[in-house]
């Protein structure tokens, strides 16, 4: 793995849980951490317990808020060489037609709605500042299967946070890179404790995820069980593809490239 360390970073859902241990991990390497979070005593703890943190009070899912973060971190910062849109909420549960969709979409407004706007605030600016910098979004194991049933706008808020994090690749500067983060079964206050205390600890979770994000991978994983249930969709896309799927030349990443080269 390389050696790069961003000089500052940013993290929303700073203030608990694997936004707080990354936060902490970062530090103890000599980063200089913002810490972004719904205003009160969880935010205003998490500052003290990191040595020269700063702190923000943000709403992700409001856009001018999200906004005044990325102005108030690159003026109290200098620059962001990692963003880290991390903040999320559990979703609601029951099956898909029992879910109301106001809730559905509320849902969608922190963990996916809240990345978006983490990224459109900040991704133009971290690609003019010139610096090697990163933008990692967590996504979940949710974010490839079903790992919790009767959580579907969980799920496919998720699996949002994976298409526009892959999207988002294709759009940045070669020094800004964009990545996935996706954690497995962690113990974070999202869920019901009940179940959550059995994940893993967060700080276990930190130290096997920021040498990752050093190391600018597009993925930085943590269970490797889920590599079962990836492989099942995997593996029946596959059986689909070889029973049905046509032979054909029309791969639309090659022929938009044909195209924008007039060929």
């Amino acid at each position: 793995m390389n050696n790069w360390l961003p000089a500052t970073a940013v993290i929303t859902g700073g203030a608990s849980g694997i936004g707080l241990a990354i936060a902490q991990e970062l530090a103890a390497r000599g980063t200089r951490v913002m810490l972004a979070d719904l205003t009160g005593e969880k935010l205003s703890a998490a500052q003290a317990a990191i040595p020269g943190a700063l702190a923000q009070s943000c709403d992700v899912a409001i856009e001018s808020e999200v906004e005044a973060l990325a102005t108030a971190a690159f003026d109290q910062l200098g620059t962001v060489e990692l963003l880290l849109n991390n903040a999320g909420v559990g979703g609601p549960r029951g099956k898909l037609w029992e879910v109301d969709p106001i809730a559905a979409r509320a849902h969608f407004d922190v963990n996916f709605w809240g990345v978006w706007n983490g990224c459109r605030a900040f991704a133009g600016r971290m690609a003019d500042q010139q610096v090697a910098s990163a933008i990692y979004n967590t996504g979940s194991e949710n974010s490839f299967f079903c790992a919790v049933p009767q959580t579907a706008a969980y799920i496919a808020a998720k699996h949002a946070v994976l298409g526009l994090t892959e999207s988002l690749r294709e759009d940045l500067p070669e020094h800004v890179h964009a990545g996935l983060i996706v954690p497995g079964w962690v113990f974070t206050a999202i869920g019901d404790a009940r179940v959550m205390r059995n994940g893993m600890d967060v700080g276990e979770f930190a130290r096997i995820t920021v040498p990752q994000i050093l190391a600018r991978r597009r993925f930085v994983v943590s269970h490797r069980s889920n590599l079962k249930r990836i492989n099942e969709r995997i593996d029946a896309l596959r059986e689909s593809y070889v029973e049905f799927g046509v032979d054909d030349d029309m791969d639309v990443r090659d022929v938009i490239a044909r195209l924008r080269e007039g060929r």
